[in-house]
């Protein structure tokens, strides 16, 4: 869930409603009898020895962070502080963030410096820009902001301005270099969707591994990434979700120990219309949706950005060409999921 991230944050920014938080992935927790409250700042709270819960807003999506072995309010009020920082960084739609201003720096303006992760960000999806030769190409922005996939309203842009946007399109144009961004002209735009909420999750990690959480799971907009194991030895249980908009059938669950699970699918951020299935996964060489038979791709792994990454890449190759990615990438496996239901994994999933 992918998801694929980005947007908001995926290829673009992944825009979820609150019903659709879990969509990419479920994770499921045993949480069987015991009370439930929320209080005035928002925070869903369990007691006893159940996880200490905190939910928000941020990334134009639901996220929500659980420690399963520390009941620190202030652990998780430092989360979400980490997070609204890199929301002030990443947003694609803030005005006043760094990426709008970044991808609006104005006439002849070639260098963004920065003291921000941000190059950071977009060094990592300059990699797998590079890894697909362009599938996934981190310059897709000026075709990404064409398609509406959140008003509810089904309607394809018009065949020039796609054209026009294509031309814009091109991740060799942008290099980064010593916490500068360089661009070859000042129309090149970044879209960080698909790996940003993957990278933040990692640095959520590292944030409470200082504090000295051991047992947590970070989800965010169902990019989820485990913190060790459950207290008492047992592994995580996460559920991918059946690829249809609305659904909430399980087709696998995964046991899962200090590892991300990320999914992207073709059942988020989509439209039908004359028969057509549109989605937010773009070719930035048609500047059309990908057709390629897949319904959604999962990865499992220890880097949630890779995971970000991998998904959409991964699913933006197509099948074949994506699981020889998948396949040759050391510590990460996963799952694809066809048109038809049935389910290819990759060498290294487990039974």
């Amino acid at each position: 869930m992918t998801d694929p991230n980005g947007g908001s944050l995926r290829q673009k920014s992944v825009g979820k409603y609150a019903y659709l938080a879990g969509v990419c992935i479920l994770f499921l927790m045993i949480a069987a009898g015991l009370k439930m409250w929320t209080d005035p700042g928002n925070r869903l709270l369990r007691r006893n020895k159940e996880p200490l819960v905190q939910s928000g807003f941020l990334f134009d999506t639901v996220i929500s962070v659980s420690l399963y072995d520390n009941q620190k309010q202030e652990i998780l009020d430092g989360a979400f502080a980490l997070c609204r920082r890199y929301e002030d960084i990443c947003s694609p739609s803030r005005r006043d963030s760094e990426l709008f201003r970044m991808n609006h720096r104005g006439a002849g303006v070639t260098v963004w410096k920065t003291d921000s992760e941000l190059p950071d960000i977009v060094r990592l999806g300059l990699e797998y820009s590079e890894k697909t030769d362009g599938a996934f190409d981190l310059t897709v922005q000026p075709l990404s902001e064409l398609w509406d996939f959140r008003s509810g309203k089904a309607q394809v842009p018009e065949e020039a301005k796609i054209r026009e946007a294509v031309k814009k399109i091109d991740y060799r144009r942008v290099s980064v270099e010593q916490g500068c961004i360089r661009f070859q002209d000042d129309q090149t735009q970044i879209d960080i969707g698909a790996v940003a909420k993957g990278f933040i999750a990692d640095r959520i990690k590292e944030y409470l591994l200082s504090q000295g959480v051991g047992s947590a799971i970070i989800n965010l907009g169902g990019n989820v990434l485990c913190v060790g194991e459950k207290p008492g030895g047992e592994a995580f249980q996460i559920a991918i979700r059946k690829p249809e908009r609305e659904s909430s059938e399980v087709v696998k669950r995964l046991s899962v120990r200090d590892q991300s699970v990320v999914t992207s699918g073709i059942y988020e951020r989509c439209f039908d219309l004359n028969g057509v299935h549109y989605h937010h996964i773009l070719d930035p060489k048609t500047g059309m949706p990908y057709q390629n038979g897949l319904s959604s791709v999962t990865i499992v792994g220890p880097s949630s950005g890779i995971c970000d990454a991998l998904s959409t890449s991964c699913f933006s190759l197509g099948e074949e060409k994506g699981m020889k990615l998948l396949d040759g990438t050391d510590g990460y496996y996963g799952y694809m999921i066809r048109l038809d239901g049935s389910i290819r994994a990759s060498a290294g999933a487990p039974e």
